[in-house]
């Protein structure tokens, strides 16, 4: 029911009555407000519905798309896409490159875990900021396909660069392995355990510094004391806890962490066999093995990050990641230079331009760059899947002239000139005040699944040595995962509300 219209008169005033009317429509299909604005005493007031749509509040937001970007080089290749190094060749940042991620919606709808995974990596990235974590400046989706638009990480994978070295000098370990660790914590700060940590999915930016990347196996809103039961990760990296499924914490990064600090330094991860069932069974019930040129301090806090029991692993504490480096194995870092970016990495990539791919795999840059034709032939329940998908990073909107605003568009309605009258300047302020104040009862409505937990198996190995299952890991292109997804305002504006009395 549409609430009555009441009109408050006042005996003392003779020319206009001011009031305000926020009347909120909700169907089905679409949420409608009534523009807010004066009346006169007239009976003949006319007013103009106009939807609040993700375009409509947004007005001021770039509009970008595939035809914003130059192809330039494929970097990557998965199951579900390519990862492309393109030229921005229109609106702010012209001229910039970027790394384009394309995913096609037919084959991720398919799989709930990997919609779910999409839809946490695009969510992830847009809250969290911190120096050792890759960027996304856009997100938008065309009838077919969804795109990322990321900072390029021009330096490639730590990955190839393990694998050129073989093993790195404990110096080199400790600087890449504090970068990680302040990525890390940051995560767990915001109560996000990372659960895929690997050579394959830290990259280097043109500097030398490490970049995380591919959040699909995030978990997000764990604290202190709350645990998850997803069974997920690569099998060598993965803690005790997740493959007895028990329950696991933010502690299980710090198991990894170990493991990968061992890959580093040895050349291998700590546990590994010909297949599957005999690695899990090296990582339940093993001793670990240390080789004998590893210094004390190296070979302590890898025992310590390697503790079965995750009460007594290195990081488990409410300290968290505090704990980890005030180890001695860091004490020749200074964490406040490390974090600004101060300390000189051990390596440089050797680049020589912005649109330099030789840190790639040759088997994608040799490929000539084309993005396939678009496939809208999706259904609508396939499409609400990614509602609310596009993004446009704050600093990008800061660039732009108009700003970012969330007021309403609204169109003047034709009405006579003695009846006319000014939008009142208190409305934008009842407005967002009142939207404010009911915007959580908007947001109830809206139902989170929790896909994957206890029962949910999302799992990858790696073959023996450095050899790795799959191509196209760039940029996180061939995991399948998944994990929770977490509203957004622009799914707020994208997607339909249930009124009571409504079945889902």
């Amino acid at each position: 029911m549409l609430p009555t219209l009441k009109h408050l008169h006042c005996i003392n005033c003779t020319r206009l009555i001011r009031f305000f009317l926020l009347l909120a429509k909700i169907n089905s299909t679409q949420t409608h407000f009534y523009q807010c604005c004066y009346f006169s005493a007239r009976p003949s007031v006319q007013t103009e519905e106009v939807e609040l749509t993700s375009e409509s509040v947004n007005r001021d937001s770039e509009r970008v798309g595939p035809d914003c970007f130059e192809l330039l080089t494929v970097l990557g290749k998965g199951a579900y896409g390519k990862v492309f190094q393109v030229r921005k060749v229109q609106g702010p940042q012209t001229g910039k490159i970027f790394a384009m991620k394309v995913l096609r919606k037919a084959k991720i709808v398919c799989n709930a875990k990997d919609t779910a995974h999409t839809r946490a990596e695009r969510e992830i990235l847009e809250t969290v900021r911190h120096p050792f974590i890759v960027d996304l400046l856009y997100a938008f989706q065309t009838g077919g396909k969804l795109y990322l638009i990321l900072e390029c990480l021009s330096g490639g994978e730590l990955f190839m660069q393990l694998e050129k070295e073989g093993i790195f000098m404990e110096d080199t370990a400790c600087f890449y392995l504090g970068e990680i660790t302040l990525a890390l914590g940051h995560l767990h700060s915001n109560g996000i355990i990372y659960r895929d940590l690997k050579p394959e999915n830290i990259m280097l930016n043109h500097e030398g510094h490490i970049k995380l990347t591919d959040f699909g196996l995030c978990k997000e809103s764990i604290h202190d004391g709350s645990v998850t039961h997803t069974f997920c990760g690569t099998i060598e990296y993965m803690a005790p806890e997740i493959l007895t499924r028990t329950g696991h914490n933010r502690a299980v990064d710090w198991w990894s962490l170990g493991a990968l600090m061992y890959d580093m330094m040895t050349g291998s991860p700590p546990f590994t066999a010909e297949n599957r069932k005999k690695t899990i069974d090296k990582i339940l019930k093993c001793k670990l093995n240390l080789p004998p040129y590893l210094t004390i301090d190296a070979r302590d806090i890898i025992k310590k990050l390697l503790k079965k029991n995750p009460a007594q692993r290195l990081g488990s504490s409410k300290a968290d990641c505090a704990d980890i480096q005030k180890h001695p194995f860091f004490r020749h870092i200074s964490w406040d230079d490390l974090l600004n970016k101060t300390v000189e990495p051990p390596y440089k990539p050797r680049l020589q331009s912005d649109e330099d791919v030789s840190q790639f795999d040759t088997r994608f840059t040799r490929q000539t760059p084309v993005d396939s034709p678009d496939d809208t032939s999706l259904s609508h329940s396939a499409e609400l899947a990614f509602a609310g998908f596009t993004y446009v990073a704050p600093s990008v909107l800061e660039s732009l002239k108009e700003g970012f605003s969330f007021e309403p568009r609204t169109r003047p309605v034709r009405v006579p000139c003695h009846q006319q009258a000014s939008c009142s300047p208190l409305a934008d302020f009842f407005f967002l005040k009142i939207f404010s104040r009911h915007r959580h009862l908007l947001l109830s409505s809206r139902q989170v699944g929790n896909m994957g937990e206890k029962g949910g198996c999302d799992m990858q190995q790696r073959t023996s040595g450095r050899n790795r299952t799959g191509v196209g890991c760039v940029y996180g292109m061939r995991s399948n995962h998944s994990t929770i997804c977490t509203p957004t305002l622009a799914d707020f504006l994208t997607t339909p509300f249930e009124t009571e009395g409504q079945k889902a």
